[in-house]
């Protein structure tokens, strides 16, 4: 058996809660979550302290970064509401040569974003990130080069759920996004990106609710997909193949492109009507 650790800036939240699980089953106990560290106890109400969490899990609470670095074979970087956090808890992590996944969203700018990956090119450690959906079988079903537009829809706040959209977009449509314009409500959340050649996506945030959709076209066809099988699942299959191997499943480039493309969209949120500029 090799052993996971787990880095979040709280423990108790829905990733920590059901990775470990997951992990050990995709990898049929190859790979287990042996150790954890939270920087701070749940701020949310009813949240439980990261002991009691260790101790309801089964897991060992560490001290230190260090102390979970130091004790696993592969590390899992957490704090998915709060990817501001994750350039000061992936510094260790990206210095030990020791596959690190670091969660959605992954940078709140570009330019940590590419802080991040510096890291890890320094010291030659693998990493990646990646949204869980950019493993939807539906998503996967369609050929992405011939795409002219793509339609987006799906749930909860553009800050925190957007990449959940962009991931696939980018998959699809590749990197070469210029530029985004905001075109929703003040209660709904849209977004126009235009690529290269006169491509154009547009995500919508429902707060209320909604499946992951798509509507595409390109090359005289339409398609529709809305997501209905187990991405978590392939997502986890994929990062326990990562831990096996240290082959990089999702290039750097996607993903400072979604990093760069939600920045702008962010910005352009900020300023309806005005076109935002993609960060390079």
């Amino acid at each position: 058996m090799k052993t996971v650790g787990f880095i979040d800036y709280f423990l108790h939240e829905w990733h920590a809660d059901h990775y470990p699980a997951w992990i050990n089953q995709s990898s049929g106990g190859e790979y287990c979550v042996k150790y954890a560290w939270g920087a701070v106890d749940s701020p949310h109400p009813g949240g439980k302290s990261n002991r009691r969490w260790a101790e309801d899990m089964g897991i060992s609470l560490c001290g230190s970064i260090e102390e979970v670095v130091e004790k696993s074979d592969a590390l899992v970087v957490l704090s998915p509401d709060n990817a501001e956090q994750h350039e000061c808890l992936s510094r260790l992590p990206l210095a030990s040569g020791k596959p690190v996944y670091i969660d959605k969203t992954f940078a709140e700018t570009l330019a940590a974003a590419k802080r991040i990956f510096q890291m890890a090119e320094q010291s030659g450690t693998p990493c990646y990130s990646t949204s869980a959906l950019r493993y939807a079988e539906e998503y996967r079903q369609i050929p992405g080069g011939e795409l002219s537009y793509i339609g987006s829809w799906g749930p909860n706040s553009l800050e925190t759920y957007s990449i959940h959209q962009i991931e696939p977009i980018v998959a699809l449509m590749g990197t070469q996004a210029q530029r985004v314009l905001y075109t929703g409500t003040e209660e709904v959340p849209s977004l126009l990106i235009e690529f290269t050649g006169g491509r154009r996506a547009s995500i919508t945030c429902f707060p209320c609710g909604s499946p992951f959709v798509m509507q595409m076209h390109g090359a005289g066809r339409t398609y529709l997909a809305e997501v209905k099988s187990d991405y978590f699942q392939a997502f986890i299959g994929h990062m326990v193949e990562f831990f096996r191997t240290g082959e990089i499943p999702v290039p750097h480039e996607q993903t400072l492109a979604v990093i760069a493309i939600r920045e702008a969209g962010l910005q352009a949120a900020a300023a309806p009507g005005l076109w935002a500029g993609v960060p390079r």
